[in-house]
């Protein structure tokens, strides 16, 4: 969990600077941003579908 927030933090702050850079591209930057956002969200889709697995065969050994 602190890796994901430590990613989420990395990725706010790199787009904020990248924003601030780079006023007169903003098309550019808005589809960047789109781009981040789906890339977070498939991260996270995978790290919970990885926590689901586990959760679940280790359910399957408890008596």
């Amino acid at each position: 969990m602190t890796r994901l927030l430590a990613l989420l933090i990395t990725v706010h702050l790199s787009l904020d600077s990248r924003l601030r850079r780079a006023r007169s591209e903003r098309g550019s930057v808005t589809i960047e941003n789109v781009l981040w956002a789906v890339a977070v969200i498939v991260f996270v889709g995978i790290v919970v579908a990885a926590i689901k697995a586990y959760v679940t065969s280790q359910a399957g050994n408890i008596k």
